[in-house]
């Protein structure tokens, strides 16, 4: 199987930390205890927790309550959530695709920034500034985003099409949303795009049982780890040491052998 980013060359690490088969765990998920909708139950999980990753100053009890039980709030308290959400919907009926992925962001992006910037590939440079003031980390320079995007739309449809088993499922999963992450191809939403291209693998290979991965909660209650993980890398696209990925590509997976489906 050749792939352009993503690497294969720490799988063998992985696995040896991953005590239990995470797909066994999911496939004994009970679905009953559920009093609404399984499938909006956790796209809603997935928008909320995801959303106060970025800071959405919302949570996840009173937007059940606005998704299910029809209480009204302000709009502007569940307006990116709630495009959020319509983007988690778009990966139920869409394939997994570089036009879907710019409309998926396209959809989640509609109360983010302006229209001329929803699915659109940024032309300035980015950099990401911590609470001190000082650059986190310089993304992919402008002239190399749709090079970059293209080799990882590529290193996608390959792994599509291989037959994976299910924890390979789960460690390229997380490749993808490093490696999105790391380009950081749009103005603002990255991050939101980022873990919704996680979700969306795992739901196209593993299939329906995938949609009870709480990977946006998890990332969210250890948010100083997921942060943590992603600046072992490096502070600049260019200079990256993706052999340094480990513990961030075992977040999820170890989530859920924690219980934490």
């Amino acid at each position: 199987m050749k792939l352009e980013l993503i690497k294969y060359d720490l799988f063998d690490k992985y696995k040896a930390d991953v005590k239990v088969m995470p797909a066994e765990i999911l496939k004994n998920a009970e679905r009953s205890e559920l009093k609404v909708d399984y499938f909006d139950f956790y796209d809603s999980v997935s928008s909320v927790y995801s959303s106060k990753i970025e800071g959405e100053d919302v949570d996840f009890d009173s937007y059940y309550k606005h998704k299910f039980l029809k209480v009204k709030f302000k709009a502007d308290y569940t307006r990116r959530a709630d495009d959020l959400f319509k983007a988690y919907k778009l990966i139920q009926k869409k394939d997994l695709s570089a036009e879907n992925i710019f409309q998926a962001h396209s959809t989640l992006s509609r109360h983010l920034l302006a229209k001329t910037d929803q699915g659109k590939i940024r032309d300035n440079i980015m950099v990401v500034i911590n609470s001190k003031g000082g650059i986190e980390y310089s993304a992919a320079a402008p002239a190399i985003i749709k090079k970059e995007l293209n080799k990882l739309f590529r290193d996608i449809e390959t792994l599509k099409k291989a037959e994976l088993s299910d924890l390979e499922t789960f460690y390229f999963a997380a490749y993808i949303h490093l490696v999105f992450v790391k380009i950081h191809p749009f103005q603002d939403g990255n991050g939101r795009t980022a873990r919704l291209l996680e979700k969306w693998f795992l739901i196209k290979k593993l299939g329906d049982p995938a949609y009870s991965v709480q990977s946006e909660k998890n990332y969210y209650l250890k948010l100083k780890d997921y942060y943590s993980n992603l600046r072992k890398l490096g502070t600049d696209y260019e200079t990256l040491d993706y052999t340094k990925c480990l513990d961030f590509l075992l977040m999820t997976v170890n989530s859920i052998n924690d219980g934490e489906v």
